[in-house]
Formats: C-alpha cells, structure tokens, sequence
C-alpha cells in the first residue's frame, strides 16, 4: 500500500425521493478536501458512516451518477440508519424547550442551528 492509498477518501450521497429514482454521488474527495467534507458535514449535522470499502466503490462513480442496483442494498441499509438518527434528532428537539435567543448558560448570547436534514431551528 503507498502513502497515496493511506489519505483519507469521502464521498456524499443525495437522495430525495420521489425527484431521485436512487441515490446519487453529489461528492467525493481525498485528503485534505476529505477531511474537509466531513468536517463540513459533521458541522452542519449530517450523520456520517464510515465504510471504507464502499467508499473505495463509490468514489468509482462519476458525479451526479445513480448508484448501482448492486449498491441498493447497502445504501438501504445506510439509509435506514441515517433516518432512524433523523427521527431520534427531531424527537429530541421536541421534548426540549424551544431556545429563541437571549443567553446561553455561559452568559453568551445563545445560538441555534438546523439539524441534519436541514430545517431551521426552531422548527420540529
């Protein structure tokens, strides 16, 4: 394995159904840029799975390329995960009382954010 092998690899997925018939790679990178699209992502509070292989098949892909029937399954599966963390998310926010401003516990003007499907805060 050469030291180009050992950089670290992302891809991003899109999926938004009905207007996607499958899963799409909207992403891919090496290196510093990997480093930052997960670092965007996990800024932004979008779930992250790591799986190196697949990554290694998806970044195959062209941009804007459908995965494959092949692929259908394990993306299912990530998927599943992915919107089973979304629901826990939202169902938190719920049981929270709703912050609109003012000051955080640390006596700082406080600070919302969407969560990973990207609605604003505030909003269930």
């Amino acid at each position: 394995m050469g030291p180009r092998d050992r950089r670290r690899s992302a891809v991003a997925l899109r999926y938004v159904p009905p207007a996607d018939r499958a899963p799409r790679l909207v992403a891919k990178a090496q290196g510093a840029i990997a480093e930052r699209l997960i670092a965007l992502a996990k800024e932004h509070g979008v779930p992250i799975h790591q799986d190196p292989n697949l990554v290694q098949v998806l970044a195959a892909l062209d941009l804007e390329q459908e995965i494959p029937p092949t692929l259908y399954l394990v993306i299912a599966e990530i998927l599943a995960f992915l919107y089973a963390a979304n629901e826990t998310w939202r169902a938190a926010r719920r049981t929270r009382p709703q912050r609109t401003g003012g000051l955080s516990g640390n006596g700082r003007p406080g600070r919302t954010r969407g969560g990973p499907s990207g609605e604003p805060a505030g909003r269930p």
